[in-house]
């Protein structure tokens, strides 16, 4: 109780104590990431382009299913269509292949227009069946147009004509930057007006509606920006394996890896993703010489996080210790306290309601 007269110093804050000691040592690890061309072996470049680029297509598929609630399985779709494009413009048109990562991102949003066209007609496990069905076109496309390959594939002849040291260690970088680059486009993105739009939408859509939220439009443009960054990341992961073919480009694995690494890390947080990548990355090189048994492994610990905990790994932290490296919610701070906005919902359940209650509805029998 505050005696008469005396007054209590409210404020807002953004950061948090935790964030502020994260940034310095984020980028002490960047930087000392972009120096492993100059010391690690091949080997080791190659690792490490595939866990940066699961991280990036998992922050992607979170901005999807976290903040938008798009419960999507057909992510897989703009990873080969970064593939294929990057293969078009390097091996047809003669751009540098480098230069083609960015190009691919951008054809990859533009397919994304008249995919959201589709799929936005659907609701919930009606949406996320109906992505899957979408990215199975595509490939089914790409294999019947004999001028990409047709089933047997392509191959990125362009960059694999690049003296290998400079080509490894530019990929490393490009995925580098990718990596990197998703976290913060996520991160800047939340943290704008758009983005608390988005989180009005994640807890009651129809309120977020009613406050007038425009809310076809943000998730159309979180579905772009998420096609985007996936089109980029396909396009780096290719380039590292030097050849596609659309079995492999358009599968269905891509998006089951984005969904354990965020169901494991924490849906709707930016750290999940990244804890979520560095378990699955750990798990796929101490046990891959299991066969069967790594995929059965696998599967027993997503089973027990989404059941012992709901909020995945860095969510049930979070709960108990209040940690938040990448704070995008505002604490109200008066001069002893401080009182933060409800923390993301748990994980399993969250999933759940998403596939119940997804984007649209699903036409009524007869409706156009």
């Amino acid at each position: 109780m505050l005696g008469q007269g005396q007054t209590q110093t409210v404020k807002v804050e953004r950061y948090t104590r935790a964030s502020r000691v994260a940034l310095p040592v984020a980028a002490v690890i960047i930087i000392a990431a972009a120096t492993i061309p100059a010391w690690g072996s091949s080997a080791v470049m190659k690792q490490s382009v595939t866990f940066l680029t699961l991280l990036a297509l998992a922050q992607m598929w979170n901005l999807l299913a976290g903040y938008a609630g798009l419960v999507s399985v057909g992510q897989q779709a703009y990873v080969g269509i970064g593939a294929y494009t990057l293969w078009v413009f390097a091996e047809k048109v003669g751009i540098n292949p480098f230069v083609c990562v960015i190009i691919a991102g951008v054809v990859a949003a533009a397919f994304a227009v008249p995919t959201a066209g589709l799929a936005f007609r659907l609701r919930g496990g009606y949406f996320a069946v109906g992505t899957w069905v979408i990215a199975e076109v595509y490939r089914l496309l790409v294999t019947k147009i004999s001028w990409l390959g047709g089933g047997s594939g392509v191959s990125f002849n362009s960059v694999a004509r690049i003296d290998r040291g400079t080509r490894e260690a530019v990929i490393f970088w490009l995925a580098l930057g990718v990596a990197v680059g998703s976290v913060v486009l996520v991160y800047f993105l939340l943290r704008s007006r758009r983005g608390l739009a988005l989180t009005a939408i994640r807890d009651d859509e129809t309120g977020a509606r009613g406050l007038g939220v425009n809310v076809f439009r943000s998730k159309l443009w979180v579905y772009i920006i998420a096609a985007f960054g996936t089109g980029v990341t396909g396009a780096v992961i290719y380039l590292n394996l030097l050849r596609a073919q659309p079995e492999a480009a358009f599968s269905l694995n891509w998006s089951a890896l984005m969904i354990f690494a965020v169901v494991i890390g924490g849906l709707g947080t930016i750290e999940g993703p990244i804890i979520g990548a560095i378990i699955f990355f750990a798990l796929q090189q101490f046990l891959a010489d299991y066969g069967t048994w790594y995929l059965v492994l696998l599967g027993a610990i997503a089973a027990g996080v989404v059941v012992f905990a709901q909020r995945g790994l860095w969510g049930t932290l979070v709960r108990r210790r209040a940690v938040d490296l990448f704070p995008v919610r505002r604490r109200l701070c008066l001069e002893t306290v401080c009182f933060v906005e409800e923390s993301p919902r748990q994980s399993g359940e969250e999933l759940g309601k998403l596939t119940e209650g997804g984007f649209g509805s699903p036409p009524e029998p007869g409706s156009s």
